[in-house]
């Protein structure tokens, strides 16, 4: 039996007090690449944001990383974000800090202690992304790429059960977003669940994954054909 990260079962999904997503059912096994896809405006921010407790799930049943979405407290969530990595398509850095800084601001207020696991840690994570030797630049004295990486780096500190991408190309040229999802992939490779919104097409083409799809209120899964 494989172990499930993310399930949900009729699950209807609100921005408020309106409907984006109904009747929405979906497993997400241990170690799988899922990419999640849809028009703008057919609800995978407001998907994304309902799987991180940023939205109430109003209806419908929900499990991910063993919380239980229906009945996530406003103190759960803290702890249901140690356990989820979150990838943001504007990177989400501190301007005002370096990149080794930008990592142990993350580690204190997810209750890291120890100086010297912390900056074990920080340099454990950017060597994964290939950002190992950039720890001491700000953000930006790099690149947009770069950025992502680093954004990456940040999602793996906690060791998460589940990686969530919301476009984490959306921001980069095509040749960057290649560099940006080989590291996704290394880090799927090595065991890691991801779940990537995203727009880009191209990327899906060449890295193909499951495919679920956001449309109508809905959503499900897309049977890749044969290219």
């Amino acid at each position: 039996m494989k172990e499930i990260v993310l399930e949900l079962k009729d699950a209807s999904i609100f921005q408020k007090e309106s409907l984006v997503l109904s009747e929405v059912s979906l497993k997400i096994e241990k170690g799988e690449f899922v990419y999640l896809i849809g028009k703008t405006g057919s609800g995978k921010s407001s998907f994304m944001k309902t799987l991180y407790g940023d939205l109430p799930l109003q209806k419908g049943e929900g499990h991910i990383v063993e919380f239980n979405l229906k009945t996530l407290k406003e103190n759960d969530i803290p702890f249901l974000r140690r356990k989820l990595g979150i990838v943001f398509q504007d990177f989400k850095l501190l301007p005002d800090r370096n990149i080794n800084q930008n990592m142990l601001f993350v580690l204190k207020a997810t209750g890291w202690t120890d100086k010297i696991k912390m900056d074990t840690q920080v340099l454990n994570v950017l060597e994964k992304v290939g950002m190992k030797t950039k720890g001491f630049k700000f953000p930006h004295e790099l690149s947009g790429g770069e950025q992502q990486r680093v954004a990456i780096a940040r999602a793996l500190l906690n060791d998460p059960e589940l990686i969530i991408a919301d476009e984490p190309t959306g921001n980069l040229d095509p040749q960057t977003s290649v560099e940006v999802m080989k590291v996704l992939q290394e880090i799927n490779k090595a065991g890691r669940t991801i779940l990537m919104a995203t727009h880009d097409y191209a990327l899906i083409l060449k890295y193909p994954a499951k495919t679920i799809k956001c449309d109508a209120n809905k959503v499900f899964e897309v049977v890749q054909r044969a290219v």
